[in-house]
């Protein structure tokens, strides 16, 4: 009965209940904020993990604009239904370089987060051109108009710049050569040496319509080509299982 009855004080009077709740939800808070201040990074580092490519960049952004995330996730779940589906469940890692992160909130259409790799160029842009033709009980909307919108990389170095603001490790290095980054992942006749050796040999290569000029399908293709395919997941073991 006496501690119903303080229950009934702190209920009763909405001043007292304030200050108590505010006490509650402040050190709720000093626990999860203050070892933020003490520690050095708190995802887990992977080896792999690169930052985009410039074209790779380019196409992240144009999927982003087409809001392709309020219908696929790129969030794995540790569940045994999805890591069967999908494959192995997301790292913290493998979004420490987006801004904003893809992980999205619901899945009309499946998880992107392995789909890099999964299908050939030729299929991606079938499939954005006309999704039925592929998937025949889809309902995504068609994006065939994205071919016909090239992108030359004008502004990558300037897009590349401000996300090394936030972080993302683009030495002047990798912005000097921003623009030919750009041109050489879409045409393999190209020197794209400089870009295998900047961003390592995961890097989706090719000529992808065989149409002179860049379109924003070629960078939409290069970035879901990329999704899921940096970490080495046969080699990877948690920390906390070293």
């Amino acid at each position: 009965m006496a501690i119903l009855d303080k229950h009934k004080i702190i209920e009763t009077n909405a001043t007292l209940l304030l200050v108590l709740s505010f006490l509650v939800v402040t050190i709720g808070g000093i626990v999860q904020i203050a070892p933020l201040f003490y520690l050095e990074n708190t995802i887990e580092k992977v080896e792999g993990m690169r930052p985009y490519t410039p074209l790779e960049l380019a196409g992240r952004d144009i999927y982003v604009r087409e809001g392709c995330y309020v219908c696929h996730s790129q969030m794995i779940r540790p569940m045994r239904d999805e890591v069967e589906r999908y494959g192995h469940y997301s790292l913290a890692a493998e979004s420490m370089y987006d801004h904003p992160f893809q992980w999205g909130s619901k899945r009309t259409g499946p998880d992107l987060a392995r789909v890099g790799g999964r299908y050939s160029d030729d299929w991606h842009v079938d499939h954005l051109r006309n999704p039925e033709a592929v998937v025949p009980e889809s309902v995504m909307p068609k994006y065939a108009f994205l071919e016909n919108r090239m992108v030359d990389g004008k502004y990558i170095e300037d897009v590349m710049a401000a996300n090394a603001m936030t972080g993302v490790p683009y030495s002047d290095e990798m912005l000097e050569a921003a623009q030919a980054d750009f041109q050489a992942q879409a045409d393999p006749d190209s020197d794209y040496d400089g870009l295998l050796e900047r961003y390592g040999d995961k890097v989706n290569v090719r000529n992808f319509d065989g149409q002179p000029g860049i379109s924003e399908t070629d960078a939409l293709v290069a970035y879901l080509q990329m999704l899921g395919t940096l970490v080495d997941f046969s080699t990877f073991t948690p920390d906390a299982n070293r």
